[in-house]
């Protein structure tokens, strides 16, 4: 039998539709507006948005460019959710639900790397500010 404890999660409610945020989590332009740990991402072959199993590279602020693959992908109904693998590594979780007057964000992170949920409520924090007030800075 494998075992291995439930991912950590934060979240927040928005009031802003769920395809508002869910887009800005699935465009790689948008991830450094609101990724702490995020200077810039690429999806190998081009293309804006992320999408099952699709891999890239991200670029971290402390430096290094690490490769990623889009491991787990629900991108509709009431609860659209993706999470990751970068450098080989379970990453984070990205979750949107459907709820009355808005949505509910949530991020998670692997059991192990409870030290990444402040990094998580910061990102939360942006996502919630971008949809509730888009202007964007970059071109749609």
């Amino acid at each position: 039998m494998n075992f291995s404890p439930p991912p950590l999660t934060v979240g927040l409610d928005v009031e802003a539709s769920a395809d508002v945020v869910w887009n800005l989590l699935i465009r790689v332009d948008e991830w450094p507006r609101w990724g702490p740990s995020v200077s810039r991402a690429a999806i190998d072959g081009g293309g804006p948005r992320i999408g099952p199993g699709a891999t890239g590279t991200v670029w971290t602020t402390p430096g290094p460019a690490v490769p990623f693959r889009i491991e787990a992908w629900q991108g509709t109904g009431a609860v659209r959710h993706w999470s990751w693998r970068v450098a080989g590594v379970p990453a984070t979780g990205h979750t949107v639900r459907e709820r009355d007057g808005g949505c509910r964000v949530e991020m998670s992170a692997p059991w192990w790397a409870p030290g990444y949920l402040p990094v998580l409520w910061v990102a939360l924090r942006r996502v919630k500010a971008l949809a509730q007030d888009p202007a964007p800075t970059s071109p749609r």
